[in-house]
């Protein structure tokens, strides 16, 4: 990546944690009003994520009560203060070690039995997907886990740089906008990028836009 568009996207992915501070207190208000999120926690629950868990981008804790139902411990690590607060005050603090950073900076300080992440992965740039991946296998113990939720949904109106692009622009109630990542996965090109870098992760689709994704690396 050379040096301009490495600028741009520290830029963009400034602007998107900048996002995901400001919305944290209207977060569920921007909920999408599709049919598939039973099937989501169906998923989770199908999967249990049992031992160790580290849920990366926990948000105001949405799906971490789910997590703690089966974990013995929870390490949950969000960039934004305001949705760690939030998650923490509806959680409280018992099996749950909450961690404010950014998740392109960030390496563990232990490995996991399951890594899980909610709405996240499309927030990844296309650039920054084998490296994120890459952290997700550094947080992995040898026979770990890793499940993950999420959808592809984009707005006409926040295409503002086209279809093709990964940069969308998402607004405030206020009407303040901001540019985030969205990268509209698919689950079977999902699947098959996965199998590329060393994953053998199957990878579903649900009713309205989401989807999830459960596996472990190839070589175990």
């Amino acid at each position: 990546m050379d040096a301009d568009r490495y600028d741009n996207m520290a830029e963009l992915l400034d602007e998107q944690v900048g996002y995901y501070r400001a919305v944290a207190a209207e977060y569920e208000d921007h909920l999408l009003p599709f049919p598939g999120g039973a099937e989501l926690s169906a998923a989770i629950e199908e999967f249990r994520p049992t031992g160790s868990v580290l849920e990366l981008a926990c948000g105001p804790g949405t799906w971490t009560p789910q997590l703690i139902r089966h974990a013995t411990d929870v390490t949950a690590v969000d960039a934004s203060p305001e949705m760690l607060a939030i998650a923490s005050a509806r959680l409280g603090e018992e099996g749950v070690r909450f961690m404010a950073a950014d998740l392109f900076q960030w390496q563990p300080d232990r490995r996991y039995d399951v890594v899980f992440f909610g709405f996240w992965l499309s927030h990844v740039p296309p650039d920054h997907f084998e490296s994120f991946w890459s952290l997700v296998a550094n947080c992995l113990k040898p026979d770990g886990r890793v499940l993950f939720v999420d959808d592809w949904y984009r707005t006409a109106a926040e295409l503002i740089e086209g279809e093709r692009s990964s940069t969308i622009r998402r607004r405030l109630a206020d009407g303040t906008a901001y540019r985030i990542v969205k990268v509209p996965h698919r689950p079977e090109d999902l699947e098959r990028a996965l199998d590329r870098i060393g994953w053998r992760i199957e990878v579903h689709s649900t009713a309205g836009p989401f989807f999830w994704g459960a596996g472990s690396r190839a070589s175990n």
